[in-house]
């Protein structure tokens, strides 16, 4: 049987197609199993985040339980506490680790809002928690503790690679001796540490939402022209031009201008600045953060606002973010918030956020306290040493505000505390925890 020159070119042809679309078949295939593969990593890791926040949350609010001296605050916290568990545990469903018998961790889980509950309901029925049960709380707390730092240890080393998500028993066959351990050799390490606590027997930071409100400040305010508030913009830059980059509704609604480093914002009602913030690269740190805290008063009273005082900051990639609240008659408000973004390697202001400021500023008509300071120190557990107290405005769970004293204290193992006793009836509104370290001050 003869082939014609034709008949052969046909056959190659045809040859050639078919292994062309395998090829492409082949490839398409790889494509979406490595995409399918990248989206399930990527569910895994929200997973991770998820485990490792909400165990943070917890090992924070057990450790205000072990501060706080009123029913209300340990049943809020209960709360909490029992929604932190579940979406931890509902976080740890979704990881590659079901071979794993991670049964400490999870009856820790379960156990550590239910047992907080008990508490809280046994305390609004009239009784006093006791000595074992205030240890109880005090040794799961030191587990939340060793627990969380675990986790977070898991999901440094996820991200430098020291971990993968692969599980050994698919990659056992290409493993080498320079592998990654998989994900089940850090949870297999976390199960496996000495984190005992008590059978437990029973019966089975203000400014997150500051703005969500009408700002007050924009409240029957007239209504700016873009080229005012364009040089209203230009007197933050020392004239340096801006163009119109946009503008933003929202309940604040603002004409955006920027130029090849700053971007800054006013708002149409009142023609207030909204916030600034300035991109350039920051150098070698040459101004300490008390310096910074001092020029970023010092801008402030420049750009009009000087009724603020400064009360916490953090350094973040060479900036000392300063956060100043409004004060009345002494009293600080912290509802009111204004941030300053000082850059440590010359001092300039590189940013701003007047948001909170403008959302909530107003001349408030301040009760008389009901109560004394000293009559406030006294409600304050006595496993805290006060250090000092002061009046102040703190935001509440809704969108309202509490005249309060602040209660600076410690406890005796150095956590500084806030304690926040309501300045009219005597109720203990919030507890935060102090955390001073060489970045800065800040509460949780």
């Amino acid at each position: 049987m003869t082939i014609t020159k034709r008949g052969f070119v046909r056959i190659i042809s045809f040859s050639l197609g078919i292994i062309i679309a395998l090829v492409i078949s082949t490839g398409l295939s790889y494509g979406r199993e490595q995409q399918a593969r990248r989206n399930l990593e990527y569910t895994y890791l929200r997973s991770i985040e998820e485990l490792s926040l909400n165990l943070d949350n917890i090992k924070n609010n057990l450790e205000k339980g072990m501060y706080t001296n009123s029913i209300s605050m340990l049943s809020n916290l209960s709360g909490k506490l029992c929604s932190d568990a579940a979406t931890a545990k509902a976080a740890l469903s979704q990881l590659p680790i079901e071979e794993l018998n991670l049964e400490k961790t999870y009856r820790f889980l379960s156990q550590v809002g239910n047992y907080s509950k008990s508490l809280a309901d046994k305390c609004a029925a009239g009784e006093q928690l006791t000595d074992e049960e205030k240890s109880n709380i005090a040794s799961l707390y030191k587990y939340a503790q060793n627990l969380s730092g675990s986790m977070w240890q898991v999901e440094e080393q996820i991200q430098n690679g020291k971990i993968s998500f692969y599980r050994a028993s698919e990659a056992s066959a290409g493993l080498t001796a320079d592998s990654p351990a998989t994900i089940t050799d850090g949870f297999q390490d976390m199960e496996s540490m000495d984190n005992s606590y008590p059978s437990l027997i029973y019966d089975g930071p203000f400014s997150d939402h500051i703005m969500e409100k009408e700002p007050l400040m924009l409240k029957d305010a007239k209504e700016v022209s873009k080229d005012e508030a364009l040089k209203r913009a230009m007197t933050l830059t020392g004239g340096v031009s801006l163009s119109e980059s946009g503008e933003e509704s929202g309940k604040m609604p603002s004409f955006v201008f920027e130029n090849e480093n700053t971007t800054i914002a006013v708002t149409k009602s009142g023609g207030y600045f909204s916030y600034m913030i300035s991109n350039r690269q920051i150098g070698q740190q040459s101004v300490t953060a008390g310096e910074a805290r001092q020029l970023a008063k010092k801008y402030l009273e420049k750009i009009g606002i000087k009724n603020a005082e400064d009360t916490y900051y953090e350094v973040q990639s060479g900036v000392c973010i300063v956060n100043f609240a409004a004060v009345q008659d002494g009293v600080t408000l912290y509802t009111d918030l204004i941030k300053v973004g000082v850059a440590l390697d010359n001092g300039d202001i590189i940013s701003f956020d007047m948001r909170g400021y403008l959302t909530n500023h107003t001349i408030r008509d301040l009760p008389d306290p009901k109560i004394s300071e000293e009559k406030a120190i006294s409600l304050v557990s006595a496993s805290l040493n006060v250090l000092d107290a002061k009046l102040c405005v703190i935001p509440s769970s809704g969108q309202n505000e509490r005249f309060c004293y602040e209660v600076k204290c410690t406890s005796d193992s150095g956590q500084n505390v806030l304690v926040y006793i309501n300045a009219v009836t005597g109720h203990e509104e919030q507890i935060l925890l102090l955390k001073i370290g060489s970045g800065g001050t800040l509460t949780v």
